[in-house]
């Protein structure tokens, strides 16, 4: 299985992206962040031509996820159980060949101790209790998306600098730092050791590509008995220097699920 996760910043307006790095890369499935469309406006359309089909849970111009797949999504589902939380489109399961896939957009948290970050916090601590079951070893899941956390030094271009703002916070560390143990392993670290790897560059950072002044925002984890199979994890950067990109890139693993 190749499976992907992109944060697309509207999928309408990033479509031609999308579906160029689809016919490149042909994965089988990807999962999309922030589509910014509610369900009767989404291009289905367009990656059927392409072989693929679309299970989305979508809003107006805000958040938005979706699951992007060769094979027919089944057991589709949708939030994490609390009415008010899941008032926000940010959660979508399905399963594909035994393997339940989880795709997640994060909420940012806007500022320190506002409103919007009790949120984020609240979000993450319903993720903890949600999510510890499918973490088993024995299960077979990989959880993916925006998790808007760059947890480590080496995952944001100025940590220093960065410390204590949003997304680079002890209190965010704390609590992704909870829901890894209960089982998930962080994919790309399994791989990846060489510095300045990031999936994120600010729209309002002059030149942030060139000077790669980034973030590690995008994450793909996986249960026990799926990081066995891993067998790579890698950055695309190449559609964050497009046109018209949006202002995070892929992330991409490969498992041998035969």
């Amino acid at each position: 299985m190749k499976i992907a996760t992109f944060n697309v910043n509207s999928v309408r307006a990033r479509l031609p992206v999308v579906l160029d790095w689809l016919r490149y890369h042909d994965p089988d499935v990807l999962a999309l962040q922030e589509t910014k469309v509610p369900d009767d406006g989404f291009p289905v359309k367009e990656f059927e031509e392409l072989g693929y089909q679309v299970a989305m849970h979508g809003q107006k111009s805000y958040n938005g996820v979706a699951i992007i797949s060769k094979e027919k999504a089944k057991d589709v589902q949708f939030g994490l159980g609390d009415e008010q939380l899941d008032e926000e489109c940010r959660v979508i399961r399905a399963t594909f060949d035994g393997v339940t896939v989880i795709n997640t957009y994060v909420p940012n948290g806007n500022e320190v101790n506002s409103e919007k970050w009790g949120f984020k916090m609240r979000w993450l601590d319903c993720f903890a209790e949600f999510s510890k079951d499918f973490a088993k070893s024995s299960e077979r899941a990989i959880w993916l998306g925006d998790i808007n956390v760059a947890p480590t030094p080496g995952d944001v271009y100025d940590s220093e600098r960065m410390a204590g703002g949003v997304a680079h916070h002890p209190d965010e560390f704390k609590r992704l730092k909870k829901i890894v143990k209960t089982g998930w392993s962080d994919c790309f670290l399994e791989f990846c050791t060489a510095p300045g790897q990031y999936t994120f560059w600010d729209f309002r950072v002059p030149n942030s590509v060139g000077l790669n002044a980034g973030w590690r925002l995008d994450h793909i984890y996986c249960t026990e008995s799926m990081r066995e199979k891993c067998q790579r994890c890698w950055v695309d950067k190449t559609p964050r220097e497009e046109e018209k990109p949006s202002d995070h890139t892929p992330v991409v693993a490969e498992f041998d699920t035969m």
